[in-house]
């Protein structure tokens, strides 16, 4: 049975976080920034109230007779007493035998072309752990992106407009970065247990420190980028993240209607066809920008899809440094601008090459792709050269045929000309006789 370090670190973050900001909430107050205060807590207590209830819905309390629990969510200690639950089980089932003991089949990698499927026993202690992972998995994504990732842009901002970096905003700052990629790991190794779903998936820990250090770089500089834009362009901002939101959320509704698939009917059986479609909105947003392109994507090859949309991504970094370099104000005075500009570019430059390095060597699925990323680089070159040497023949044939009219265009004169010599000699033989 595994260590649930996932939920330890879950727990880790969501104590860290809230008490971080409720501590520089409390400096705002004393410095008499009541907006600031405000919106730090807004950010703060809104994501906690939501993993009380992702918490709650995951477990089904609310259909059991369990006081207790409700209470401690009520007081925002949910997760601190599903943690300590959690040890519990893990301790205690070393020493107790299962009564009832589950089969699950997976399917193993395939080796040498060949994938045997194997049968897994599932213990009571064990599913209850699996529960509580897959609970506090949600609980970070929800927490990670509804409260750190605004968190971390307030903050910043509140940084640059101040031009002061205090002890308690960069020790928030640090912990909201942490819980937003760390919800962008969940996300993305939930989305590979989805889509690979008949499969064993095991994840290596090489494979958990390139998704870490790709989705570090991308949302570090991606939130610079936006509260750099902002501080310039408050209102254009807006804009841009009305149009980034509901493109994302309704490029999955769109691939659904043109696929002519049926709407599905028994999500849940206490829900009715209006409370579907309100769970899978909730679900198109909770997958939000991370991981439509792995599960959209019936083809197993997926990171061309995630490659095509980083390459989008950073022309649309590019454009708005550019608009910020041109509007920047005199905040930025002491600022080297070009500088600045480069070191966020390489950031997402560098995000897309360990992209690029999972899916090329830590994937965990990476022998179900009929094609990796070094050989599809090396088709793009070849097509990239052979159109190189169809374009060159076609230069000398193109002079050739300047050549030839050139000539018939002399050939003419060259044929009037050339009776006069004819004619002196005529001439001259007359005088002769």
């Amino acid at each position: 049975m595994k260590f649930p370090a996932s939920v330890l670190a879950s727990v880790f973050l969501f104590v860290a976080e809230t008490t971080a900001a409720l501590s520089l909430s409390s400096t705002y107050r004393s410095g008499g920034d009541r907006m600031w205060q405000a919106l730090t807590l807004l950010f703060s207590l809104l994501p906690c109230a939501l993993v009380q209830l992702t918490l709650l819905f995951v477990h089904r309390d609310l259909s059991r007779d369990r006081p207790l629990v409700l209470l401690l969510h009520l007081l925002q200690l949910g997760p601190l007493f599903r943690c300590f639950e959690v040890f519990c089980i893990y301790f205690q089932s070393s020493n107790n035998e299962e009564p009832y003991v589950s089969i699950t089949k997976k399917r193993q990698m395939p080796k040498n072309g060949l994938s045997e499927e194997i049968e897994k026993e599932v213990g009571q202690a064990e599913g209850k752990l699996i529960t509580h992972r897959s609970a506090f998995s949600r609980a970070s994504v929800i927490q990670a992106f509804l409260g750190s990732a605004p968190q971390l842009t307030l903050q910043l901002y509140i940084s640059i407009m101040q031009q002061d970096v205090t002890v308690g905003r960069s020790l928030l700052m640090t912990i909201s970065l942490l819980s937003i990629v760390y919800g962008a790991l969940r996300c993305n190794i939930l989305a590979i247990k989805i889509k690979y779903d008949e499969y064993e998936v095991k994840v290596k820990p090489l494979s958990y420190v390139c998704i870490f250090l790709w989705r570090s770089f991308e949302i570090a500089t991606r939130v610079v980028v936006l509260v750099l834009f902002t501080s310039v362009l408050k209102t254009w901002v807006v804009v841009i993240i009305l149009i980034n939101f509901f493109s994302f959320f309704l490029y999955p509704w769109i691939l659904f209607w043109c696929s002519g698939s049926p709407f599905p009917e028994n999500i849940e059986k206490a829900l009715s066809r209006v409370g579907t479609t309100i769970v899978l909105c909730f679900l198109t947003l909770y997958w939000y920008q991370h991981v439509l392109p792995d599960l959209i994507s019936k083809s197993h090859n997926c990171w061309y899809q995630l490659l095509v949309y980083y390459m989008m991504r950073f022309i649309e970094n590019a454009i708005l440094l550019l608009l910020w370099y041109l509007f920047k104000t005199d905040i930025y005075m002491y600022v080297c601008a070009p500088l600045l500009v480069l070191q966020l570019l390489v950031g997402y430059y560098t995000a897309i090459l360990f992209m690029l390095l999972f899916y090329q060597f830590f994937h965990p699925c990476k022998k179900l792709f009929s094609s990796s990323v070094s050989e599809g680089f090396q088709r793009w070159l070849r097509c990239f050269c052979w159109a190189c040497r169809r374009q060159k023949p076609c230069e000398p044939i193109g002079k050739s045929d300047l050549q030839s009219s050139r000539d018939r265009d002399e050939t003419p004169s060259s044929s009037k000309t050339s009776p006069e010599p004819s004619q002196f000699s005529n001439t001259e033989n007359l005088c002769s006789a």
